[in-house]
């Protein structure tokens, strides 16, 4: 997995490639703490993002309560078919922004 700031706080975007799973989401996720303390707002472009483990997906939600808890917001954009299914089939599009 790697990732690339698009586009700096405090309108956050950042384009995602690869796997988000159990050993790159707590990376990204760490690495991204600093830029993310300074946002009001996380795109998540997942354009090049081909798989998604329940570590991902906590990693999103994780994302998501933050941002609504501070009152900013947080989405996602796209989003590959693969992907988007996981989201479909864990109820994840009833509470995840999608772009």
């Amino acid at each position: 997995m790697t990732y690339e700031i698009t586009s700096p706080a405090p309108e956050l975007t950042v384009a995602v490639k690869g796997r988000l799973d159990t050993l790159t989401s707590p990376k990204l996720e760490s690495e991204l703490e600093p830029s993310i303390a300074k946002a009001r707002s996380l795109v998540l472009d997942l354009a090049e993002v081909d798989y998604l483990s329940s570590a991902g997906l906590r990693l999103l939600l994780t994302l998501q309560k933050r941002f609504k808890r501070e009152g900013g917001s947080f989405a996602l954009r796209n989003i590959q078919p693969g992907v988007m299914e996981i989201l479909r089939m864990t109820g994840f599009l009833k509470i995840l922004s999608v772009e």
